[in-house]
């Protein structure tokens, strides 16, 4: 699926796209009825590298976890976290780039100085916003439909109303949805839906986060329709791991505590084993028919 895709989803009303990190998340999202998943930057470093979000992931990273996910989920719109572009706005056009091709529906681009780090960690800091325009006006002008949101960090870096004023500055220049991160209360979300009128508004839904934890439908009220929960999935799998494990190396085995995991079944369920056992007797049957 495609910018266009998303684009629909949000005329059609609130759109709430949970975190994933690679196929098998997104999969798991899938089937649980989303019609869009973030690919959390996040949640990506923290799998892939075991590392904070500290800005070590690159692009090339990125757009390979991309790709891996828009292959598992094609009926899915697939928005991918773009941190701030990868470098100056010649390497923003070339990170669109990579993006679409991989299959992305969005990207998120934000303001912060590079290496930049999760929004609701302490010790962010901005870019002047002439940089940060520029980065926008360059994935614009690059993209085909790629769906762009357009994320400031300034709220804690300078203050609200900065982020208010580059939040209306980067509407005005055509991004698709704008996103200011970390409001502290219903109020500040409530002032940055009033100081940019008519385009998309992005809210951030982290478990324990900054932000007032807000069902979609009380975002919508506020006057946000794109609703990220980035790190649901990303936290449950980890609380379930440390369970199990621990479970594991205490007493040796699950047998006494397979509540703790999925069924084998299930788990084929999920990857969708039986349609390869079909593709696997379809072609054996047919070299089992060649003559030779």
């Amino acid at each position: 699926m495609h910018g266009d895709d998303l684009r629909r989803q949000l005329a059609e009303g609130t759109v709430l796209m949970p975190g994933v990190w690679d196929a098998l998340s997104a999969r798991v999202a899938a089937q649980a009825g989303f019609t869009t998943v973030f690919v959390s930057g996040y949640a990506t470093a923290g799998t892939l590298l075991g590392l904070p979000d500290f800005g070590y992931l690159t692009a090339s990273e990125m757009a390979e976890v991309a790709r891996r996910v828009c292959r598992a989920t094609p009926d899915v719109a697939v928005v991918v976290d773009g941190d701030t572009g990868h470098g100056n706005a010649l390497n923003t056009r070339r990170t669109v780039d990579q993006f679409e091709s991989a299959g992305a529906a969005g990207i998120f681009l934000e303001d912060q100085i590079w290496p930049k780090r999760c929004g609701h960690l302490r010790g962010k800091r901005v870019v002047p916003v002439e940089d940060w325009l520029a980065k926008l006006r360059a994935a614009l002008d690059q993209r085909d439909q790629l769906f762009v949101v357009a994320r400031t960090d300034a709220r804690a870096a300078v203050s609200l109303d900065e982020a208010c004023q580059r939040a209306r500055m980067a509407a005005d220049l055509g991004a698709d949805a704008v996103f200011v991160e970390a409001p502290e209360s219903v109020a500040e979300l409530e002032a940055v839906a009033a100081a940019v009128p008519d385009v998309v508004r992005v809210a951030n839904m982290i478990e324990a986060g900054r932000t007032p934890l807000l069902t979609p439908g009380e975002l919508h009220d506020l006057g946000y329709d794109l609703v990220v929960s980035p790190l649901t999935g990303l936290f449950a799998a980890t609380r379930a791991l440390v369970d199990a494990y621990r479970v594991l190396r205490q007493e040796g085995s699950l047998r006494d505590h397979l509540e703790l995991v999925t069924g084998f079944d299930e788990f084929g369920r999920i990857v969708e084993l039986e349609a390869h056992y079909e593709l696997e007797a379809r072609y054996g049957e047919q070299a089992g028919e060649r003559e030779w």
